[in-house]
């Protein structure tokens, strides 16, 4: 297709750097004969393309995918270039003009692929072009069979791709030898022991006890142990001391709460949809609370798993209340965030399923999937064809009630037979009043009738020549109607999925629902084993043998990518660095028979996690200490080999939540919203002004996460952007950090509280009250020279607020509070050893 050399250069030059190549703008088209049978044109078939096909070819094609020249590898002055296509596939589906890219372009369906781009052919040429695909693309002398699938079959050398570490099935490795056996305490310690070997390093000394205690018990509720606690487990002299500690925080509600929250970083949880119209989920914190309660259930992983993408469709529940948790998991599709204002509607739908995709992929399978959707994946073996399969069931599932302006998306409804029974005799009032109104109109028209005449003709609106007794009735009524509809109970609704009009999917070209190729039947990745041996169900979306395939013992990555994540959540780092990447771009293991080891004890001992947490907490390797080693740091300076504990600072919600719990100001009541904005109301009024409030006590979990506009406390400390899912959280140092824990309302009225308590224990002396304030503080007492400092400090505050203020007591509960402050914004207080 000509065209001027300086713009083909240009145009060429932009396509190869923001795809591979020409035809790669509307990537991946597959090919089919419309009949297996006709493999040789006819001789009619031959004239149709000698006398109308190769010259429009010869003058339009040749100059820049000839035999001289073929602009991105595609040639079209031979049948075999035809059939190998360029960069990405070839040109035709044939039988199938409206899903080829050859018409695509000659079409100008695309602003971004307009052949030839000098001028649009003809009608009758496009005609022509469209007539010679509808009819099988004859070629003279050639085999049509040899238009196959070019975008799945083949793209890949799937045993090949297979040998990848991540993609080979999980398998249990046998444990290493060590030389310390006695430091040994369970299969984790011997991996883990076994690298520090080689490289010839020692584990660190054990963590003290209050170190130990107020490290797992952070870890596993996100909230510091009490002093009762702590001094229970320091008087606990049996050799299963700590494993009571574990049990009992495994045990405790709060667990929940601190590992959901984990959980919903990487299910991008929020309680507004963002983007344009930023609108309230007034029903996601049901999805929130079903996670805390899966965690502190122990619900098995592979169930959890599955109800988020099927609960719908799993086997009929036992109970209503498992019915409804069900259909709340699934608010895991619907969870993410929409432009719900785009004027595109069938973009809209294409882009939240792209999101859905992600998400899914990433959360679960460690895989980049979403980058298939406008091109096979550049570097793991994920093609379009695979993506489309994909999009295929999740377009057979329903989101959204309706995509117009402003778009809306579905919610399951969560009726007891109680509650329908009590509505449905609410809607029996309500017709009982609506037919007394009905009858009284039916008789006033009537007397009008009758009393007008043969000829009378009733007015529009003939109320006004009702009887004043007629006009009072129907005030009374409809007035009781709207009272009764005003007191009508709502059913109980949660965001989430159902089923569908069930449909497969075309590859949508360059990504872009307007130039359309091949349609995928229903499918997994194909080079992930076990790959589903029967098509997908007509009569589902297929999302329940989706969730089937994924948590299969023999899938290769659900196992490991969870793992892998518990052990990231504990140690501040994953065995694989990059804990949402798998793939060939990913981190590769520091000790890959560990995580096997561990992924495949999950799946032997029924995907409990509680019992993956324990067998952690409870390893020599868990229970080290921070201390430092020179010989141990320059040999392997990032700790990957986990020769000590690194030092790790709390996350925001843990700070936040710390400050209240030591203060005693902190609210522990479970569940339910705190959003002060109605479900479907706009989060911002009209002046953009936020209307959500955080002035709570509650725990951070269960603040509103707005969606472009997060509680300024939780941005500052490395919060999970809603907008993304995340699962490695970053830990940053920046001024403005500091500036909050000396300005901050929330360390104000803390500090003010300890000191107001501290103040009213009347009988305890100044060096008592330093003790526990570091008690409460850091679990630990405090030495003798911080008290001594403490002291001092006290003193020079005191002095330092004579000139604001006359009154004795006010100096001294004010420098109190300044040294509860300075506890509260220490680096001891907000970190863990």
């Amino acid at each position: 297709m000509k065209m001027p050399a300086s713009l083909r250069d240009c145009f060429f030059s932009f396509v190869t750097q923001t795809t591979t190549g020409l035809f790669t703008l509307i990537c991946l088209l597959t090919l089919s004969p419309v009949n297996a049978a006709e493999q040789k044109p006819n001789q009619e078939q031959v004239h149709f393309f000698e006398s109308k096909i190769r010259p429009l070819l010869i003058k339009h094609c040749y100059d820049c995918h000839g035999e001289d020249a073929q602009e991105s590898g595609l040639r079209v002055d031979n049948f075999e270039g035809i059939v190998k296509g360029g960069k990405a596939g070839s040109l035709i589906v044939p039988g199938k003009p409206e899903q080829s890219l050859l018409i695509t372009a000659v079409n100008y369906q695309s602003n971004d692929l307009q052949m030839p781009p000098e001028e649009k052919l003809s009608k009758q040429e496009i005609k022509d072009l469209s007539d010679w695909v509808k009819m099988g693309a004859p070629y003279p002398n050639a085999d049509l069979s040899k238009l196959r699938a070019a975008s799945d079959k083949g793209k890949y050398d799937l045993e090949k791709e297979r040998e990848f570490w991540s993609f080979k099935p999980v398998r249990k490795p046998a444990l290493p030898k060590v030389k310390n056996q006695e430091w040994v305490k369970n299969p984790i310690d011997q991996f883990v022991l076994h690298k520090l070997e080689a490289a010839g390093l020692q584990p660190a000394s054990p963590a003290d006890k209050r170190t130990l205690i107020r490290r797992t018990t952070f870890d596993l509720t996100g909230l510091p142990p009490t002093p009762e606690e702590i001094e229970n487990f320091l008087n606990d002299t049996s050799p299963n001391a700590f494993e009571k500690v574990v049990d009992r925080l495994l045990a405790s509600p709060h667990y929940g709460e601190h590992w959901g929250r984990h959980w919903l970083d990487v299910a991008r949880y929020a309680d507004s949809n963002g983007l344009d119209e930023n609108i309230a989920y007034g029903t996601a914190w049901k999805y929130r609370d079903y996670v805390v309660n899966a965690f502190n259930k122990d619900k098995p992983y592979d169930v959890f798993l599955k109800e988020q993408l099927a609960g719908d469709l799993m086997e009929p529940a036992e109970s209503v209340a498992q019915r409804n948790e069900r259909l709340i998991a699934t608010g895991f599709l619907s969870l993410g965030p929409k432009v719900l204002a785009e004027v595109d509607a069938t973009k809209m739908e294409m882009d939240i399923i792209d999101e859905q995709i992600n998400t899914i992929g990433v959360s679960m399978m460690g895989l980049t999937l979403g980058c298939a959707r406008c091109h096979d994946h550049k570097f793991d073996p994920i093609s379009a064809h695979d993506y489309y399969g994909l999009a295929g069931i999740l377009k057979s599932t329903k989101i959204m009630e309706h995509y117009n302006k402003v778009a809306r998306w579905y919610e399951n409804p969560l009726a007891t037979p109680e509650q329908l029974k009590e509505q449905a005799e609410w809607d029996q009032k309500i017709k009982v009043e609506e037919d007394k109104i009905a009858a009284l109109v039916k008789s006033e028209n009537e007397r009008l009738q009758k009393e007008g005449g043969k000829d009378f003709k009733l007015p529009a609106k003939p109320e006004g020549s009702y009887a004043k007794e007629a006009q009072a009735e129907l005030k009374n009524l409809r007035a009781e109607v709207a009272s009764l509809k005003k007191a009508r109970p709502e059913i109980p609704t949660a965001l989430g999925a159902a089923e569908r009009e069930i449909t497969d999917v075309p590859i949508h070209i360059r990504g872009s629902h307007l130039t359309l190729g091949e349609t995928v039947p229903r499918h997994v990745p194909v080079v992930l084993t076990p790959e589903p041996k029967t098509p997908f169900p007509q009569e589902q979306s297929g999302r329940l043998k989706f969730a089937e395939w994924l948590v299969n013992r023999e899938h290769p990555l659900t196992s490991r990518v969870i793992t892998n994540r518990v052990w990231r959540w504990h140690f501040g780092k994953g065995i694989v660095a990059t804990t949402d990447n798998f793939g060939k771009l990913g981190a590769k293991p520091t000790n890959q028979p560990l995580l096997d080891w561990m992924a495949a004890t999950l799946m032997d001992e029924g995907w409990s996690l509680k019992d993956l947490h324990r067998m952690i907490l409870l390893s020599n390797t868990w229970q080290m200490s921070s201390e430092w080693n020179a010989k141990a740091a320059a040999v392997d300076p990032d700790n990957q080999l986990l020769w000590h504990a690194d030092i790790r600072r709390l996350e925001a919600e843990s700070i936040r939540d710390s400050m209240l719990a030591v203060s005693d100001g902190l609210d522990l009541t479970m569940g339910g919203s705190l959003m002060n904005v109605a479900n479907r109301a706009f989060v911002f009024n009209h002046e953009s002004k936020d209307g959500v409030t955080y002035d709570f006590n509650r725990r951070s979990l269960y603040l509103p996460v707005i969606r472009n506009h997060l509680f300024g406390m939780f941005m500052l400390f490395d919060y999970a952007d809603a907008s993304v899912l995340n699962g490695n959280r970053s830990s940053t140092t920046v001024a403005p950090q500091a500036l909050f824990m000396l300005n901050s309302h929330l360390i104000e009225n803390a500090s003010q509280r300890m000191a107001d308590q501290i103040q009213h224990e009347t009988s305890l002396s100044p060096e008592q009250k330093i003790q526990k304030l570091f008690l409460k503080s850091f679990g630990r007492m405090p030495t003798e020279m911080e008290i001594t400092k403490s002291l001092q400090f006290l003193e020079e505050v005191e002095q330092d607020f004579q000139t604001e203020t006359s009154s004795s007591e006010e100096r001294i509960t004010r420098a109190w509070q300044v040294l509860c402050q300075s506890l509260l914004a220490s680096s001891e207080f907000i970190y863990l050893r």
